[in-house]
């Protein structure tokens, strides 16, 4: 059984990509295998254009990019997307590669007579780790944390089957110590690898 551990950030020194890691090695450890897809390294191209809009209408096979992104998807048996959270949300850059790679045909399609939509992502468990600068007083007061499951949760991975088996965030990520951030995040990893070997 195997996880992917998608993440976004600019700089690999940081925090984000120090949570990657921890999760990944939890997942480890506990008996499952990961991949960590840094995206950015990986140079993905997370623009949406004109062929990516003929994949939606089905006018077009998807680019072979987002055709690689698909069948590693295909490859595993867990979806882990770690992330920054900016101005409330999950990056634009894992927004794009959501946006280009969860498309019409592959994650979701209209029923017969474009009546009904058919999900197709239900063999895809969904865990989700957001890095928050703000503390989880100022998320609540302002209704943030309820507009990113709405975002995400509902808008994306529920439009598309996709279960999402636990989602969290670290709050004030950037004040507080650095050793229990990637405690958590090592121990959100075993929780990833203890979903994915359930019976």
């Amino acid at each position: 059984m195997k996880a992917l551990v998608v993440t976004v950030h600019p700089d690999p020194s940081s925090l984000t990509h120090a949570a990657a890691a921890a999760i990944a090695r939890g997942v480890d450890r506990t008996g499952a295998t990961s991949e960590i897809a840094d995206l950015v390294k990986e140079g993905f191209d997370p623009r949406y254009r004109l062929d990516d809009r003929a994949v939606h209408h089905r006018r077009s096979a998807p680019p072979p990019d987002v055709a690689r992104e698909q069948q590693r998807l295909e490859s595993v048996n867990a979806l882990v997307l770690v992330y920054p959270v900016f101005w409330w949300s999950m990056p634009a850059y894992l927004k794009g590669w959501i946006e280009r790679v969860f498309s019409n045909g592959w994650a979701f399609e209209d029923g017969p007579g474009g009546k009904g939509l058919i999900k197709k992502l239900d063999w895809l468990p969904v865990h989700l780790l957001g890095l928050a600068g703000a503390d989880q007083a100022v998320y609540e007061r302002r209704g943030y944390r309820d507009a990113m499951i709405t975002q995400a949760e509902l808008g994306v991975f529920n439009y598309c089957g996709a279960p999402v088996r636990s989602s969290e965030i670290l709050y004030a990520s950037e004040t507080s110590s650095a050793v229990l951030a990637l405690e958590t995040a090592e121990r959100f990893g075993e929780r990833v690898s203890l979903d994915l070997l359930r019976p």
